[in-house]
């Protein structure tokens, strides 16, 4: 009898996870490579010219872009326009009252904005806006719905529509980029606040790999240690 009612209860926690799991919008897998560089320096230039008006990164300096392959001359004649020296952290170029203001609060610190919300979330949030005349901003989004953040790529993107009955978006004005480019240069852009949220990832894992071939070492030692010990004794 109890082990029937823990195997129904264990069936009623599989469906109810599956219940929860479906919530919410399917979302994309977001392009994630860490290992591309010349995705994460296209990355990291569209979240300056277009992020960093709005949103700060106080937990990043532009010296750790060093990590991508952009020397301290590269950084400071291209990226460097909120700070005067490579060691200071990316601060927003918008006044934090004029952004109460504007917005009615104050736009989220996006250091760790992908470890918070997950990199699929936030290539779906930037490819989710859609016209929507009762919005305030004129704008609303699948991923989160009655956003209060303006598209600010729409020249880019162009205008999307939403098809309500089958929630689907389609574009009806083009913008600059196709949807392929647009979809690329999104994931550009998340690939680097992917690496944003965590810039010592790849070398964490690096040095993984080179503890997991000590410890193969060391149990292999510590193998031929043990026969030698116990050999003599019967």
């Amino acid at each position: 009898m109890m082990k029937s009612l823990t195997k129904f209860f264990l069936i009623g926690l599989f469906f109810c996870d599956v219940g929860l799991a479906n919530d919410g919008p399917i979302l994309e897998k977001a392009p994630i490579d860490l290992t591309d560089q010349q995705s994460l320096q296209r990355g990291a230039k569209t979240f300056i010219n277009y992020c960093l008006n709005c949103h700060s990164a106080n937990y990043m300096r532009y010296n750790r872009l060093n990590d991508i392959g952009l020397t301290d001359s590269l950084i400071k004649e291209n990226l460097l326009f909120t700070a005067e020296k490579v060691g200071e952290p990316m601060k927003v170029a918008m006044n934090r009252e004029d952004a109460k203001v504007w917005f009615g609060a104050n736009p989220p610190d996006l250091s760790v904005e992908v470890r918070a919300r997950g990199s699929d979330w936030v290539y779906g949030y930037l490819r989710g806006y859609y016209r929507d005349p009762t919005r305030p901003t004129g704008w609303n989004n699948t991923v989160y719905e009655k956003t209060a953040m303006p598209h600010i790529l729409w020249k880019l993107q162009g205008d999307q529509k939403l098809d309500e009955k089958y929630q689907t978006l389609e574009i009806v004005n083009p913008g600059t980029l196709s949807v392929k480019e647009y979809d690329a240069f999104i994931g550009d852009l998340v690939n680097y606040l992917t690496f944003m949220s965590e810039p010592s990832k790849l070398k964490r894992l690096d040095m993984g790999y080179y503890v997991l071939i000590f410890l193969g070492l060391l149990l292999l030692l510590t193998v031929k240690l043990k026969k030698e010990f116990w050999k003599d004794i019967k």
